[in-house]
């Protein structure tokens, strides 16, 4: 029987850096990027990889884009082997980097765009037309003539994002497409790479994310990753669904809060994170059943706080996040991206 062949296939992905101490001169740590990861990507699936900034997302996707070797395990792309034939893996794939600051300044948009589509061996007036469709979409169409250097980087990540799709690529990396980008842009080109994969079946989309609405509204499967390690894998469905038997409540509590020290000492606490919300404490449990949270409402009577709201919600990808390791996107050190505008 012949071997499944994957879109994109990892198996064991290990990339440790070596970094110099700086409290010891010559001496280096390890920092593991990648830690044995397996992910398997169907032919015409959107992908996508969610999880916090130094979770090792982008170490992932420059590996599968031959831009970093691995140091241990395998990864193939549109089945060839990315540290074999690293060339044979570029002819079949494109990349979206967000915050890329590609592009030659003395260059107009749309010649940089055209330069680009002639080394992938683009010919003819339907490559005019091409750039002009793209530019229209990303808002850009206004600044074809504008030459890179007096682009913002919001204008860059635009122009970024249309030279992703100008050659229709087999296999696209979407690393972080809409980060810094506003949310009505962020929403339309959110909608323009769902209508690329419809309009293209055979087309395979990796996309890296640390927005939980992003990865919910757009992908097949989504595969949860931290410090390097892929804890999860399933459909935004499935992954939701597993909450399902567990109890998710949001309170709102005004007066002085240690959320730590309230819910350490109650049982069925399963998880919870904390943020303060336009003067309240706003506290989102993860709790075994309905039952936990009258413990919870007396502690919080207890310490002299007053309840102002409280809701059930069904669980979204947030809440399993939190669930699998034990803190949500703004937490553990993260930079704070997750907390964009909802779309």
């Amino acid at each position: 029987m012949q071997a499944r062949e994957y879109s994109i296939e990892t198996k064991d992905l290990t990339r440790v850096f070596r970094v110099k101490r700086r409290e010891a001169r010559g001496e280096k740590r390890e920092i593991t990027a990648l830690d044995r990861a397996d992910l398997a990507v169907e032919r015409g699936e959107l992908f996508g990889v969610l999880g916090p900034n130094g979770a090792g997302k982008t170490t992932l996707i420059k590996i599968l884009a031959t831009l970093l070797s691995p140091t241990s395990g395998t990864a193939r792309v549109a089945g060839v082997d990315v540290v074999a034939n690293p060339w044979e893996v570029r002819r079949h794939i494109g990349m979206v980097s967000g915050g890329e600051s590609s592009g030659y300044g003395l260059l107009t948009v749309e010649e940089n765009l055209w330069m680009f589509s002639q080394f992938y061996g683009m010919r003819g007036a339907d490559v005019r037309k091409r750039i002009k469709e793209l530019l229209e979409v990303v808002g850009l169409a206004d600044g074809a003539k504008t030459k890179i250097y007096h682009l913002s980087t919001g204008m860059r990540q635009k122009m970024n994002f249309a030279r992703g799709f100008l050659t229709d690529p087999e296999i696209l990396f979407l690393d972080e497409p809409t980060i810094g980008l506003d949310v009505q842009t962020a929403r339309t080109l959110r909608a323009y790479i769902r209508k690329w994969m419809d309009d293209h079946p055979d087309r395979t989309i990796l996309l890296t994310t640390h927005y939980m609405y992003e990865a919910d509204e757009l992908c097949d499967r989504v595969a949860i990753i931290d410090q390097g390690k892929v804890l999860a894998c399933d459909t935004p469905a499935a992954l939701k669904r597993d909450l399902q038997e567990e109890a998710v409540f949001r309170l709102k509590v005004e007066g002085d809060l240690d959320p730590e020290k309230l819910l350490r000492g109650i049982a069925g606490v399963h998880r919870f994170t904390h943020a303060a919300r336009d003067g309240h404490a706003q506290l989102d449990l993860i709790l075994a059943d309905e039952n936990v949270l009258l413990p919870v409402l007396s502690g919080i009577q207890g310490t002299g706080g007053r309840l102002v709201s409280l809701e059930k919600r069904a669980p979204t990808l947030e809440d399993v996040f939190i669930r699998l390791v034990g803190h949500g996107l703004n937490e553990g050190g993260d930079a704070g991206g997750a907390s964009e505008p909802a779309p």
